[in-house]
């Protein structure tokens, strides 16, 4: 057990969140970890996104990818979408997961329903260099981010 001392009276409940739009979206990886599979026959890796700029800036997404699996085929997918992630952002051989983050990619965000619910959910299904982002319109600001500064 976690002892809270919290008191649900004194804040907000949150609503929760709907999937953003479909569309092309600059972001940084925020956030990587390597997981077992539900089965325990594999380990994926989860990269946690998160939107820099637009009307969704600071929203997470994640994508996970199983690098480690039974099927040959599930494998050769996922290390395709790492290939493209690493292309995305200009590092072609990590050693760490850590070396993708913080660094701009154009995701493309699809809305799918889920499989379990059929509630609809996101889905990360391209990755490309920031300047090749397109759809979202990215704002300009004031003071140039770090991500930018490249």
């Amino acid at each position: 057990m976690v002892q809270l001392n919290f008191d649900a009276n004194a804040v907000e409940p949150s609503a929760g969140f709907d999937p953003i739009p479909a569309g092309k979206y600059l972001a940084i990886i925020a956030a990587s970890e390597f997981k077992p599979t539900k089965s325990g026959n594999g380990r994926f890796l989860q990269v946690e996104y998160q939107i820099i700029d637009g009307d969704h800036k600071g929203r997470k997404l994640w994508s996970r990818h199983n690098l480690e699996h039974p099927n040959a085929q599930t494998v050769q997918i996922a290390r395709g979408e790492l290939s493209a992630i690493c292309r995305a952002v200009g590092v072609m051989t990590p050693q760490d997961s850590a070396e993708l983050h913080n660094l701009p990619v154009t995701i493309t965000v699809k809305v799918i329903a889920r499989s379990d619910t059929g509630e609809p959910t996101n889905e990360i299904s391209a990755w490309a260099k920031k300047e090749a982002g397109e759809g979202k319109p990215v704002q300009a600001t004031t003071s140039t981010p770090p991500w930018a500064r490249r």
